[in-house]
């Protein structure tokens, strides 16, 4: 009997040892998929980049600013004309470098009464850091960025609202908490949490896998970044009076829907403080442009018959460079600069107008 009930301990001891393997060993891989995606530096495209130029009548001042481990932020405030009625706060998304891809947004408000705080966030374009870190840093770079705004006394005191895309809305609603002096909220295709962002985003590369690792990427933001890894936007809008305005679209690939809007929707659908927007087809990364423009669809066809006079094959690894800088001398001299600065919905942004101007 003693040996039966030794040799079941050691079979019983080997499969725990075993389990705790793979579980520290998924967990190990889930950290570097994660780093993998969310630990990057990113840098805007320069072929493609708006300039303060590209807009008529766009003013620019740059600043410098710190985030919390003391990396250098760098900061833009934009005007246009004067007797502006308050400062939009704007909040990039993920991946496509700084706050330069919202160049056309910046300009709208500027140029519709409201001054525009926009910056690089951690790893960026300009600013520093090797590279973003992780989604919550997006909530941290926004709180340091409402701070230096409100309290370095280069800015007139104005009522404070914010504007965020992506992860960008993610963090525009879950920096309520940290800051509930805010009057209004404009977030677009964001979601509720951090790790919604990996969930959701992940879910329709590696399916049903995506859930086993949540959990992982919880607890190591958790490590991470403490307390703004498990904050979440329901949080900041119990934190905050701000009105918030949610737009989202049911065909979302990047963040479905279910992520942000749907949850938000379901507790908050007959708050007046809250207005929502719903889409059935504008996607995500086009949800903020005029759906009839279609200058960014004949910039592709073009390019893709250019690729097609190429004498060499561009795909091969030798000639990686060699294609990068044709791409971009070719962009340089093809690319109609006043068509591509000029995509945006208007008639969403002049309900964005609308809204800000009754949230002062």
């Amino acid at each position: 009997m003693n040996k039966k009930r030794s040799k079941k301990k050691i079979v019983l001891s080997i499969l725990a040892g075993v389990l705790v393997f793979m579980i520290v060993g998924w967990f190990a891989f889930t950290v570097f998929m994660y780093n993998e995606n969310f630990n990057l530096r990113f840098e805007s495209y320069e072929a493609l980049k708006l300039h303060v130029e590209d807009f008529e009548g766009l003013n620019c001042v740059e600043y410098k600013f710190p985030s919390d481990k003391g990396q250098k932020l760098a900061g833009y405030m934009y005007s246009s004309g004067e007797n502006q009625r308050g400062i939009i706060v704007l909040a990039h998304g993920f991946g496509g470098g700084g706050h330069n891809s919202y160049m056309d947004c910046i300009n709208y408000f500027a140029h519709n009464g409201y001054y525009v705080f926009a910056y690089d966030a951690t790893g960026c374009d300009k600013s520093e850091g090797e590279g973003v870190g992780g989604v919550p840093q997006g909530v941290i770079d926004l709180e340091h960025a409402i701070s230096f705004v409100e309290e370095s006394g280069n800015f007139p005191e104005l009522p404070i609202c914010l504007f965020g895309h992506s992860w960008g809305g993610y963090s525009a609603c879950n920096v309520l908490t940290f800051h509930p002096e805010v009057k209004g909220v404009v977030e677009c295709s964001g979601c509720n949490s951090s790790a919604d962002m990996f969930e959701g985003g992940g879910k329709s590369q590696a399916g049903d896998v995506i859930y086993t690792m949540t959990p992982f990427v919880k607890l190591y933001e958790r490590f991470k970044f403490g307390k703004y890894a498990t904050n979440t936007a329901m949080k900041g809008f119990e934190s905050s009076d701000a009105k918030v305005m949610v737009v989202h679209s049911e065909d979302d690939g990047v963040l479905p829907i279910e992520y942000g809007y749907n949850i938000y929707y379901e507790k908050y659908k007959d708050d007046p403080r809250f207005v929502f927007l719903h889409f059935d087809d504008k996607g995500h990364n086009s949800i903020l442009n005029d759906p009839n423009d279609t200058y960014a669809d004949e910039l592709d066809a073009d390019f893709a018959k250019w690729v097609e006079t190429l004498d060499y094959d561009y795909k091969a690894d030798e000639n990686k460079d060699r294609f990068i800088q044709d791409k971009t001398e070719y962009l340089n001299k093809n690319l109609d600069r006043a068509r591509w600065a000029n995509r945006l919905d208007t008639e969403l942004f002049d309900k964005f107008i609308d809204f800000y101007d009754k949230c002062l």
